[in-house]
């Protein structure tokens, strides 16, 4: 049920404030006209803090008449990621009791991008994620009322950005069991022919007689082999502009015969993140109706244990040719995506931005507050930290020297897949992936070391947040934007 949302410039008195009712009071500094100013204040005094610490945190108030009321301090200033985090823990206390009509009210220089945040914050909260306990109870916010402002620009994005985000938490917590590489391409079909887009499928027999043996070493190992390539095309008449988005969808990696320990193989459902986050893209981009061609590519497989599962020592020939040789069976992420990448190249779009859950290295350098990126444009890769900081998706970026490479060099062939020793793997990951980009096509990787953060991450209370989507959308509007 979609949300119906309504403006309202006027500010809202004490008695306005109906009863039993959920509100946000957002304000920019203390202001005696402020509604329930004296209990606000009393509030402050008796926890001995003043109204300069509610830009720290927001204070719960329970109203004289059984509505409860959460305000929070904001600032000019502050950082989206900061200002999304705000609204998520002081909105967090009214929407645990998923009211069925939410009241933000803004008090000051509030700005547009407050109220941005703010509705995007509460809608992307107040979505019914998959469950499998019973009875599932829904969130069901039929309405958004805004005091404060008189209309929004940007709320068909918003909406949009709020859908694509869902689809990617859906699908990511999606068990194993209901999202093998069978389920999960009958659900992209589905998805497809919803929006309307071209969808072709390479499957394992095609990969095959085609080359794609970096894919195909990968896929085997499963039975059935249902793993595949996906490719789906959004193209809006007059784009100019072509953007290939890849995703790495390994439905369960149990790390092939180099087995992962239970304790890492515990959530490996969520190793096709990288392709919810690109499908979550494409979803918001057509809803958004941005003018862009976009090539969604998705590699689609299991990393399973078997008589036909690649091994240590076996050398493989890619897609494009390369031999590579098989260091170690948990590294088959960048093996899935290396034939994926050729084929995206290939269509020699404008740019490639690549999404996967790759390396527990990065995860070590970055912890789960930021996401890595490794570019082969040094431009793009600053561009990659500015749309993060823009929508509130944090990213940090890093080298793409060409001396990193020595490290995977191979007696027998003509790059390892990765190296036994550790050491900075995120980067052999990203040279190793940047052999396998054509035609010299600006290509962005990013490894999604922030998917899953407990208690949640900026927006998102939701421990799978859905990083990404908000990220590779500014991407592409600061893509489009450039001449």
């Amino acid at each position: 049920m979609k949300t119906k949302i309504q403006f309202s410039e006027k500010n809202l008195t004490e008695k306005q404030f109906n009863a039993n009712s959920h509100y946000l009071l957002a304000i920019d500094k203390e202001d005696k006209n402020l509604p329930f100013h004296g209990l606000i204040a009393a509030k402050l005094s008796r926890s001995q803090k003043k109204f300069s610490d509610l830009s720290k945190g927001a204070l719960q108030l329970d109203l004289p008449n059984g509505a409860l009321l959460s305000v929070v301090m904001l600032a000019s200033e502050e950082a989206p990621f900061n200002n999304q985090t705000k609204f998520r823990k002081a909105l967090a206390p009214l929407l645990s009791e998923k009211p069925k009509q939410l009241n933000l009210v803004f008090h000051g220089k509030i700005n547009e991008v407050f109220v941005s945040n703010a509705i995007y914050v509460s809608l992307v909260n107040a979505q019914t994620l998959i469950s499998m306990k019973k009875p599932v109870t829904k969130f069901s916010l039929t309405q958004l009322n805004i005091f404060g402002c008189k209309s929004l620009k940007n709320l068909n994005f918003i909406e949009s950005l709020v859908e694509g985000n869902t689809l990617t938490r859906d699908l990511t917590m999606t068990p194993p069991n209901s999202l093998t590489p069978t389920l999960y391409r009958k659900e992209i079909k589905k998805f497809a022919r919803a929006n309307k887009l071209v969808c072709k499928e390479f499957t394992m027999p095609q990969l095959k007689k085609m080359g794609a043996g970096a894919f195909y070493a990968v896929g085997q190992g499963s039975e059935p082999q249902d793993a595949a390539i996906v490719h789906l095309t959004y193209n809006p008449r007059g784009a100019k502009k072509n953007i290939a988005l890849v995703g790495k969808g390994i439905c369960f990696d149990t790390g092939g015969h180099n087995l992962k320990p239970a304790k890492y193989m515990s959530g490996m459902h969520e190793d096709m993140n990288g392709s919810a986050v690109a499908l979550g893209i494409l979803h918001a981009a057509v809803k958004a109706k941005l003018n862009v061609k976009i090539d969604c590519w998705l590699a689609i497989a299991q990393n399973h244990i078997g008589p036909k599962a690649y091994k240590q020592n076996d050398v493989v020939t890619a897609l494009n040719g390369l031999n590579i040789e098989i260091v170690h069976t948990d590294a088959e992420g960048r093996m899935v995506l290396a034939d994926t990448l050729t084929l995206a190249s290939r269509k020699k779009p404008d740019a490639i931005i690549d999404f996967a859950t790759l390396t527990g290295c990065m995860a070590v350098a970055m912890g789960d507050r930021y996401s890595g990126v490794i570019s082969n444009r040094p431009e793009l890769a600053c561009m990659a930290v500015g749309a993060g900081a823009d929508a509130g998706e944090r990213i940090a970026a890093f080298p793409y020297d060409e001396d990193y490479e020595e490290d995977i060099e191979s007696q027998i062939a003509d790059i390892k897949q990765c190296t036994l020793e550790g050491g900075p793997d995120h980067i052999h990951a990203g040279r190793f992936l940047g052999r396998f980009v054509e035609n010299n096509v600006p290509w962005l990787h990013v490894d999604l070391s922030s998917s899953n953060r407990k208690g949640g991450l900026g927006a998102v209370s939701s421990d799978v947040n859905g990083f990404g989507v908000g990220f590779g959308l500014k991407m592409i509007q600061k893509l489009l934007a450039k001449n």
